[in-house]
């Protein structure tokens, strides 16, 4: 249990049987009524993201979430194994777990897999990855200055939008959380 005083980023909540992280909360204190958390909680399970209000000094049960990093090792049908870096187990993790993750992850990357009581909940990657593209048109002298975009397919097979001064082979940096492309990285 804690006690709204407690409340932090990235801190679990029981809450009828469903598990909630906060994202973000304020301490409010009013002129008048007495004081009160305002959070922004998001599903760990389906996504969901809601407000809540809590009242000052409610005590919430709070849930443990081990969250470890793991390496991806490979596809197994539609599921994805990874294993622990210290212990060398191996988990199986459904692709519905992995979800949007799978457009960005390759064999031997890092990722952090948090589990609640032996389930895998989630699987999230670092906030950028470094990938290769693996085809793209050609295009055309005097792009560069434009700031038109065109598809890109990565070597994961994510289609992302990329300038059109890219080319195959390219090395690029993308945002994991929606896909965007942040920049060129020189080899």
């Amino acid at each position: 249990m804690a006690s709204t005083s407690d409340f932090k980023n990235g801190l679990v909540l029981n809450i009828e049987g469903q598990l909630w992280t906060i994202t973000e909360f304020q301490h409010v204190k009013p002129g008048k009524g007495p004081a009160f958390v305002r959070t922004t909680l998001k599903n760990v399970m389906s996504g969901k993201v809601v407000d809540r209000t809590f009242n000052a000094g409610v005590k919430v049960e709070t849930t443990a979430v081990d969250k470890r990093d793991m390496t991806f090792l490979y596809k197994d049908g539609t599921d994805f194994v990874f294993m622990d870096g210290d212990t060398f187990d191996q988990i199986s993790v459904t692709d519905r777990v992995v979800g949007d993750v799978a457009n960005f992850l390759l064999e031997n990357q890092q990722a952090m897999v948090a589990t609640h009581e032996g389930v895998v909940l989630y699987v999230e990657l670092p906030a950028s990855v470094e990938l290769v593209v693996s085809h793209t048109d050609p295009g055309l002298q005097g792009d560069r200055s434009t700031g038109g975009t065109k598809p890109a397919t990565l070597e994961t097979g994510a289609e992302i939008a990329v300038p059109l001064f890219l080319n195959t082979g390219d090395r690029i940096k993308v945002d994991t959380r929606d896909g965007r492309y942040l920049g060129r990285v020189n080899s």
